[in-house]
């Protein structure tokens, strides 16, 4: 299994309702397809740093196509700065 945590910052000029709306269709998108339900949350010293926790995904491969795909669609990079940079980690249990 594998847990998915992507972290980037939003911009400042774009309603938070409009953002928490747009990535909430992406995270129901996700789970449609893929079986796995997202978090959303932000940093708590800086509230336009946001982390979406993806966790227990068996397919990493099917996973990352439908992320790649429904970022697309949703135009998730139009909500953030840094030219839409998404920072994508990817972790495993220890053995």
């Amino acid at each position: 299994m594998v847990s998915y945590y992507i972290y980037y910052r939003v911009r400042t000029d774009i309603s938070r309702a409009v953002a928490v709306a747009t990535i909430g269709r992406l995270q129901a998108a996700l789970t449609r397809r893929a079986g796995v339900t997202g978090r959303l949350l932000q940093r708590a010293d800086d509230p336009q740093t946001w982390m979406e926790i993806y966790d227990d995904v068996s397919d990493a491969a099917a996973f990352d196509a439908a992320l790649r795909e429904e970022v697309e669609a949703a135009r998730i990079t139009s909500l953030l700065t840094d030219d839409g940079k998404r920072h994508v980690e990817r972790f495993v249990p220890c053995a």
